[in-house]
């Protein structure tokens, strides 16, 4: 090499280079780094308005759910209200509708009681003036009858007959409104009447013609009979009689209570014989079973019954044959006490993971213990052991080989 040609150092340009490539590479690190933070500001950027948007929808949804809730509530708010402004309407309807049904009804009874008093009044009237209509008639052939120029006084019996009748009669009125007997006030007036009748008959047909005589004595028992059958309803209203109707309606009516009544008492007889009869095969099935089950307490049972004399064996005697035999109530003996005891024993045992005689659970040599050392020691051979001196359990073979595992995967691992 000449003197005057350049020289280059080899370390100077690789180092050079390298720092040219360092700088390339931290540049391209820096370049990558700042476009991975600006990929991943945006990315976090829309993460967030993507997280904005979903809570903005999930608020939008929210309230639109509460909108719907509160019109829902508002709907179901009104149509309480008005089913309970219909109800109330209803009420109130109904109310105005009884009013007036009892006011209807009132009115109604009143009317009755005005026609019936009107009836009743009327019906008076009429028969009054009946009975005066046939006094008048009656009255001239009994004053006919009884006229003499000697005796002219006698002028007045026939007033005193008519008369004596009408007193009589409101008498008997008299009677029936302070709820006194008016039967012999009734059968005066009429003895009178049948008097008067038949001096008008008599002198009728002496002194005039059988038309006279028959209607003159037809109106002196007219009238009476007349106004006697008007006190007679007035006595059968304030009586509360009933009428032909009604007495017939409420025969009726107490032949059928009395036909249900009859149905019923022969029900009831009915139901009471199945009763008994099924009362008496129980009793029977169960003798049966106690004589099957339980001869010895069946036999003694039926001696105590004779003892105590009883027809048959009763439940107090059957427990008192039961506890001289088995010792116990009925309920308990001997064996089910064992039974029990030793249910209980195994249950005790199963919750204390122990067997029920006490003795420990089947475990090879090689198997380690939970707590207490190994004092069980395998059958050998001369002092050797050989394959098959321990016999296995399935559950302890399973067991044996789990541990085995295990202790070979430790060892491995260390």
């Amino acid at each position: 090499m000449r003197p005057d040609e350049p020289r280059f150092d080899p370390v100077a340009l690789a180092r050079a280079e390298a720092i040219r490539t360092e700088a390339a590479a931290n540049a391209d690190a820096q370049r990558i780094k700042a476009e991975g933070e600006a990929e991943a500001e945006k990315i976090l950027a829309a993460e967030k308005a993507e997280e904005q948007r979903l809570e903005n929808e999930k608020q939008r949804i929210a309230n639109e759910r509460s909108a719907l809730r509160f019109k829902r509530e508002q709907a179901e708010q009104l149509t309480k209200i008005e089913k309970a402004e219909k109800e109330r309407e209803d009420i109130t309807r109904a109310r105005e509708d009884e009013r007036r049904q009892a006011a209807e009804q009132q009115r109604a009874e009143r009317q009755t009681a005005a026609d019936i008093d009107a009836a009743e009044t009327k019906w008076r009237h009429m028969a009054l003036g009946f009975y005066t209509v046939c006094a008048i008639v009656a009255l001239p052939v009994q004053v006919a009858a009884f006229w003499s120029p000697h005796a002219p006084w006698l002028i007045a019996a026939p007033l005193m007959l008519e008369g004596g009748a009408w007193v009589v009669l409101k008498g008997a009125a008299a009677a029936v409104a302070s709820h006194r007997p008016h039967w012999h006030y009734r059968l005066i007036a009429w003895i009178l009447a049948f008097i008067a009748a038949g001096i008008n008959l008599w002198h009728g047909l002496n002194a005039f013609d059988p038309a006279t005589a028959i209607g003159t004595a037809f109106a002196s028992i007219a009238g009476p009979g007349v106004w006697d059958l008007h006190e007679h309803g007035r006595i059968r209203k304030r009586d509360g009689a009933l009428t032909r109707r009604e007495r017939k309606a409420q025969k009726k009516a107490a032949r059928a209570e009395a036909a249900a009544k009859a149905a019923e008492e022969l029900r009831r007889a009915e139901e009471k014989e199945a009763a008994d009869k099924a009362a008496a095969e129980a009793r029977r099935q169960l003798a049966e079973a106690r004589a099957k089950e339980f001869p010895k307490v069946w036999e003694h049972a039926q001696r105590l019954a004779a003892a105590l004399g009883e027809t048959n064996v009763t439940e107090a005697v059957w427990k008192r044959a039961y506890r001289d035999v088995e010792g116990t109530d009925p309920n308990e003996s001997a064996d089910i006490i064992r039974m029990r005891n030793g249910a209980e024993a195994r249950v005790a045992a199963a919750r204390e993971r122990r067997p029920v005689n006490g003795s420990t659970s089947q475990r090879a040599s090689q198997v380690p213990g939970v707590k207490k050392p190994r004092v069980y020691k395998p059958p050998t051979r001369r002092g050797v052991r050989t394959k098959g001196d321990v016999k296995y359990t399935p559950g302890a073979s399973r067991q044996a080989s789990i541990t085995a595992k295990q202790t070979a995967a430790k060892k491995d691992e260390k």
